[in-house]
Order: C-alpha cells, then sequence, then structure tokens
C-alpha cells in the first residue's frame, strides 16, 4: 500500500468543543468547509481542539501560485460557535472560491440584530461578493473565484435587502440541488440538496433558519455517501424536513450514512413542548430518521464530552439526545470531543469506497510519523488533506467496517482488507496522524 491509496473524496469532522467545522473533500482539487470553530485554546499546550485554519492551510490543493484552496465555505447560521475564526480565515493565505450564506444574516442587520465580530466579518464578506458579482456582470464576463456567491433559502422582503440585485442563478431555494463549486459542474461527483431555510421561517429564531442540506459525494463506479447536515434545527422544522419529502415521493432526498447530530446533540431534537405546554418526547421523528439510516450509518456529535448525566438547564451535548440516537445507530454515535479519546481527540473522518460507501477510518492505533508527514508534501488535493489528517489506509476502516457488521471473525476482516488494498500483502507503510 502506497499512499495514493488514500481516498480522494471523504468528510473530516474536527475536535473543536462544542460547534461545528466540517471539510468535505469532493476531489479534483475541490474541498468544501462548512462552518468554522476555531479558537486561541487551539494554540495552547495540551489543546485538545484543534487548530482548524492552520491544518486547511497545511493541506489544502493549492494553486500555480501556490495558494491554498478552499472551493467553498458555507455558513449554517451566525452564532458563533458556526463562525468562530472566519474573519481569521479571510486574513489568512487561503483563498475561498464562493461563500454560501443564508439571507437571515441581511435580515438580522436590518433588524439591528447583535451580530459577533466573526459572523459581522462573514456579512461584510459576502456584500462585497454580491457587489463584485454585480459589477462583474455588468461588464460582461462571471465573477471570478475570490467574488462567487450564493444565497440559500428565501425572504418575503428579499428586494430590501444587499443581495437584491443578484439574479435567480444566484440563488437556491429549499427542493433544489447544487451540483457545481465555485463555477465548476461537479454533478459526476458531488450534490448538495437543499432542505431549509423554509420561506415560512425566515424571520423565525435564528437556529430555526439553519441551512440544512443532504450531501451526496459520489465515487467513479457511482457508490454514493450521504451526509446530512441540519445545523441547530430542532424538532418542529426537522419534522417539517421530513414529512415534506415524504409527502413529496422523495424519500431519496433524506437518505443518510452520516448525520450530523442537531444543534450539538441537543435534545431539544426529540423533545418538545406537548399540547399542555410540558415536554415530552417525539418517538415520530426518530421512527423516521431511523427508517433513512443507511445500514452502517453513524451519528456524529460535534461537542465537548458528554457529562455523566444531564441536569435541568444543561446546554448540550445531552446526553439524553445520544441514548436516543444509539436506539437508531447502535455503537454508532461519535463525540469529536472523545474520539478517539476524551484526553487526545482527533478528526473523525471518514473515506468514500467503491463499492462500499462511507467508511470510518481508524486513527486510534495511529502514531506520528515524520515519513508520513514528509511524503505528505508531494501530494496535492484531497490525497494531502487525508493524509495530512493521519487516516490509515481504507484497510483499517474496512477491518472495523467488517467487525461491525456481523462480528464473522477473521476470515471476513481478511477479506475486507483484500478487497481494499486488492492483494493479501502487508502495508508498505504506515500513515501518521502528523502534528498532535
Amino acid at each position: 500500500m502506497t499512499y495514493t491509496d488514500l481516498p480522494d473524496q471523504g468528510l473530516v469532522f474536527w475536535p473543536v468543543g462544542t460547534g461545528d467545522s466540517i471539510t468535505i473533500v469532493v476531489g479534483d482539487r475541490l474541498v468544501m468547509q462548512v462552518d468554522l470553530r476555531d479558537m486561541k485554546a487551539a494554540d495552547e499546550d495540551g489543546a485538545v481542539v484543534a487548530p482548524v485554519i492552520d491544518r486547511l492551510a497545511e493541506t489544502l490543493p493549492t494553486l500555480h501560485d501556490g495558494t491554498p484552496y478552499l472551493a467553498v465555505f458555507a455558513l449554517t447560521h451566525a452564532d458563533l460557535d458556526h463562525c468562530c475564526g472566519f474573519g481569521d480565515l479571510l486574513d489568512s493565505d487561503i483563498l475561498v472560491g464562493e461563500l454560501w450564506a443564508t439571507p437571515r444574516l441581511w435580515r438580522e442587520l436590518a433588524d439591528d440584530e447583535e451580530l459577533c465580530e466573526d459572523a459581522q466579518r462573514f456579512h461584510d464578506e459576502a456584500q462585497r461578493r454580491v457587489a463584485a458579482t454585480v459589477k462583474a456582470l455588468a461588464a460582461g464576463r462571471e465573477p471570478a473565484s475570490g467574488d462567487r456567491i450564493r444565497v440559500i433559502g428565501y425572504d418575503d422582503d428579499r428586494d430590501q435587502h444587499g443581495y437584491a440585485e443578484l439574479p435567480d442563478e444566484y440563488f437556491t431555494f429549499p427542493g433544489r440541488a447544487i451540483t457545481s463549486m465555485d463555477g465548476v459542474d461537479v454533478a459526476d461527483r458531488f450534490e448538495a440538496f437543499v432542505h431549509a431555510p423554509f420561506r415560512d421561517d425566515c424571520a423565525g429564531e435564528r437556529n430555526e433558519t439553519s441551512l440544512a442540506m443532504q450531501i451526496t459525494l459520489r465515487a467513479d463506479d457511482g457508490t454514493e455517501g450521504r451526509l446530512l447536515l441540519v445545523g441547530d434545527l430542532s424538532y418542529v422544522t426537522l419534522k417539517k424536513i421530513f414529512d415534506y419529502s415524504e409527502g413529496h415521493d422523495r424519500p431519496e432526498r433524506l437518505a443518510w450514512d452520516v448525520f450530523l447530530a442537531a444543534h450539538h446533540c441537543s435534545k431539544s431534537v426529540m423533545y418538545a413542548a406537548g399540547d399542555d405546554g410540558e415536554e415530552e418526547f417525539k418517538q415520530d421523528l426518530l421512527d423516521q430518521m431511523e427508517a433513512h439510516a443507511g445500514p452502517d450509518a453513524y451519528v456524529v456529535a460535534s461537542s465537548m464530552p458528554f457529562r455523566d448525566s444531564d441536569s435541568p438547564g444543561d446546554n448540550p451535548p445531552h446526553l439524553l439526545a445520544r441514548d436516543r440516537y444509539e436506539e437508531i445507530v447502535p455503537n454508532a454515535v461519535l463525540c469529536t470531543g472523545e474520539y478517539p479519546a476524551a484526553d487526545s481527540p482527533r478528526p473523525i473522518v471518514f473515506g468514500l469506497q467503491p463499492g462500499v460507501g462511507l467508511v470510518l477510518l481508524d486513527v486510534e492505533d495511529l502514531e506520528e510519523s515524520e515519513r508520513a508527514a514528509e511524503a505528505t508534501k508531494a501530494l496535492t488535493g484531497s490525497q494531502a488533506l487525508l493524509a495530512a489528517l493521519g487516516t490509515t489506509a481504507l484497510s483499517a476502516g474496512a477491518i472495523w467496517l467488517a467487525r461491525r457488521r456481523a462480528r464473522r471473525g477473521t476470515a471476513a476482516i481478511r477479506d475486507a482488507v483484500e478487497q481494499t488494498r486488492g492483494a493479501d500483502a502487508a502495508p508498505a507503510a504506515s500513515v501518521g496522524f502528523g502534528r498532535r
């Protein structure tokens, strides 16, 4: 096995405390970031949160002049735990080709709602890109990479906001799919189907206007892996998403192999006020989620480690919610703050394996390797990203998958390894995780 055996498509969930930072490796030098939480604490000795921007700068594909290139940055909503460090990202050497934003941010500014500094930086950058796009189109050309923007969702007062001059092709509404990234058609390997925000929620509470998407990665042989991202939505809006797609006979839009637990594993997903105003468990949504889960699905909680028990008034993550998710995917709820250990968390990484789907890549036993770090420098694009993240070859993921599926013993494990490597030979080199 060599480094070229690493997957060229996959998902990375960074350990960032209770917040979201998801990197989606599409392939062909195209990488997408959904939300960001890059805290100063990441630079401290013994940090248990990742310096996401630094790692992206080290591992992203580069342009001809050596500039790290991020094709798309999408913000689900403007809470600090989803956009922390965005100003630093803009000030870094990384070129962000395209921004995806929801209308809610413009409405908040119009209503004089308070925004954190990074949310303000995001809005200012979004507005700059709107102006750059309008100017480019007036000159008869397409906006350049670094100036592109897409507005996702409705607002009843669109004509009153700063994006009003954008042509319709720069908007995407729920029920539509996005198959391009920074002006590149990627329909053969990527699709982002938009579930929310809904028109009825355009003026609602910020969390309920979160961008919700089904991300599909597609391998060359047609194998698909699906990620369901729902921001900080709660039961009412999530139920609407599932009911709407089921009612319009498109259950495939709800399919998921990896589900990022809403609102950092908050119990508000499956507990809501009943007719009497008291909080009650909502089995209906859990049943719908289970019905659309893949056969080897995972739930990822992007949060601090779970407490031993919940107390009234606790913020997420909620142990109660994790227990409910475990009923859907037994032994397959992973927490970014605990994986593989709470005192030394590492990114949770999935690779898209042809013929199999999204496979969890085992990092628990990886050791830092200078040789791997040096070899990584010779790679480009998504291979470099996943190698620097410390993904082992797909053999480790295949072993774990074989164990989980049937516990069929060493024969099944050996077959999975051979299927992944294409041979029964031992790995030619180990892959290190990079710096701790």
